[in-house]
C-alpha cells in the first residue's frame, strides 16, 4: 500500500492512501450534502434523516466493526479521519455518527454474544437503524453509583423502571444500550448493562431536550414503567455495567476529540477566509497583528489536537490485539481537542465582529456546538482527574 505523509514540522505520521482516499471521500460528501442543510436542521431542531441514512449506506455508522456485522471493516484512524470531516461540516452529524459507532456498536462488538450481535450489532453497523447510549440520570452524571433507576430480576427477565436523561438520538433508537443499578448496596459495581428493544411495552419517551447547540441530533429522556428485558438482553454479567461503560467510554473521547477537532478546522478556515477578504483602514485584517495572533494559536491548537487524535486512536487500534486499556490517551486527545474547539470557536466570533454573531453566518453555530464537547462522556475536569489518576498511580 502507498504511503503518503501528513505535513508536520519533526517526526511525520504516515497515512496509508486508503485514509486518504477515506477521509477524502468523508470530505466530499460532508460539504456537497451536509454543509447546504446543516443551518436549515440546526434552526428547526430536525433530525436529519436523509442524510444519516445516506451515511449508513457509506459505511460510515460502523466503521470499525467487521464487515460479518455489518460494518465497514477499517481501522480506527479511518473512523477518527471520517468523523472529523462529518464533523467540520456539522456537529450534530458528527454526534450521531460518534454515539453509533464509539459508545454502541463499538460495546457489541466487545461484550455482546454471537446471538446479540446478530440481533442488535448488524442492522445498526449496517445503517439499518439508529441506536443510542443511556448512562445519565436527572441526578447521576459522572458519579455513575447515584443512579435510582433500577432492573429486578422476575423469572427469566428483567423489571426495568426509572428514568434517564440526555439520552443522544433517543427519539430515533431502535435500540438502546442502559445502563442501570441491579444491586443499589454496590454502587457503581452495581450497573448492569441491557440492550433495550424500544418497541416493547413499558418504554416511552420524555420530554426533548432544549439544546443550545447540535440542535439537530435528537435528544431526549427515556422513561421505563414495568418494562421487561429478557435476560439474553442483558450485557455482560450482572456488576460488569460500570466497567463496560467506562471502556466504551474510552472509545468515545476519541470520537467527541474528533467531533471537536472538526469544529475547530471548521471556525479556523473560515476566519481565515474572512481575514484574507475583510479589510479595514485600507489593509486586509489578517495583516493585523492582533488577528494574525489568533490564527497563529487556532493554527497551533488544532494540530496538537490533530496528534493527539492520531496517537489514541493508534493505541486504541492495537487494544484490540493487546487489550491495554488507553483511556489517558482518550482523555488527553478529549481533553485538549475540546477546548482547542471552543477556542477557536470563541475567536472566530471575534474575528468576524459583528458578523460572527449574526446567523447569516456558519460561526455563531460553531460557537454553540463547541460547548458541549467539554461536557459530554466526560467534562474537562473528568478528563483532568483521569489523567492525573493515571500520573499518579491512582487507578
Amino acid at each position: 500500500m502507498a504511503v503518503t505523509r501528513v505535513p508536520v514540522s519533526g517526526p511525520t505520521l504516515e497515512l496509508s492512501s486508503e485514509h486518504e482516499i477515506i477521509q477524502q471521500v468523508a470530505r466530499e460528501f460532508a460539504q456537497n450534502e451536509i454543509v447546504p442543510i446543516a443551518a436549515e436542521h440546526d434552526e428547526s431542531g430536525e433530525f436529519p434523516d436523509l442524510t444519516i441514512r445516506k451515511m449508513g449506506e457509506m459505511g460510515f455508522m460502523g466503521i470499525e466493526i467487521p464487515e460479518q456485522y455489518g460494518g465497514a471493516g477499517l481501522d480506527s484512524l479511518s473512523y477518527v479521519l471520517a468523523l472529523t470531516e462529518i464533523s467540520r461540516a456539522d456537529a450534530s452529524h458528527g454526534t450521531i455518527m460518534s454515539v453509533n459507532n464509539s459508545l454502541y456498536c463499538n460495546a457489541i462488538e466487545r461484550f455482546g454474544t454471537e446471538e446479540q450481535k446478530e440481533r442488535f450489532l448488524v442492522p445498526v453497523a449496517s445503517g439499518k437503524a439508529i441506536a443510542a447510549y443511556s448512562l445519565t440520570e436527572p441526578m447521576s452524571g459522572s458519579d455513575a453509583g447515584a443512579m435510582r433507576s433500577r432492573a429486578v430480576l422476575d423469572g427469566d427477565s428483567y423489571v426495568i423502571n426509572g428514568r434517564k436523561s440526555w439520552v443522544t438520538s433517543g427519539p430515533v433508537a431502535k435500540f438502546i444500550l442502559l445502563f442501570t443499578m441491579t444491586d443499589p448496596e454496590k454502587a457503581h459495581r452495581g450497573v448492569t448493562a441491557f440492550l433495550i428493544e424500544v418497541d416493547r411495552p413499558g418504554f416511552s419517551l420524555g420530554k426533548t431536550e432544549p439544546k443550545l447547540g447540535i440542535r439537530a441530533s435528537a435528544t431526549c429522556e427515556i422513561l421505563f414503567e414495568n418494562y421487561r428485558c429478557p435476560t439474553e438482553n442483558r450485557l455482560g454479567e450482572e456488576g460488569e455495567g460500570f466497567k463496560i461503560a467506562m471502556q466504551v467510554l474510552d472509545a468515545g473521547r476519541i470520537g467527541i476529540a474528533s467531533q471537536a477537532l472538526g469544529i475547530a478546522e471548521a471556525a479556523y478556515g473560515t476566519s481565515v477566509e474572512y481575514a484574507r477578504e475583510r479589510e479595514a483602514f485600507g489593509k486586509k485584517i489578517g495583516e493585523f497583528q492582533g488577528i494574525s495572533f489568533k490564527l497563529a494559536d487556532m493554527k497551533t491548537r488544532i494540530e496538537a489536537s490533530r496528534l493527539l487524535i492520531y496517537r489514541a486512536a493508534l493505541a486504541k487500534q492495537s487494544s484490540k490485539a493487546t487489550s491495554e486499556r488507553f483511556t489517558q490517551q482518550a482523555s488527553m486527545a478529549k481533553l485538549f481537542a475540546s477546548e482547542t474547539a471552543t477556542y477557536c470557536a470563541n475567536e472566530a466570533v471575534q474575528i468576524h465582529g459583528g458578523m460572527g454573531y449574526s446567523k447569516e453566518l456558519p460561526v455563531e453555530r460553531y460557537y454553540r456546538d463547541a460547548k458541549i464537547t467539554e461536557i459530554y462522556e466526560g467534562t474537562s475536569e473528568i478528563q483532568r482527574l483521569v489523567i492525573a489518576r493515571h500520573e499518579l498511580d491512582l487507578r
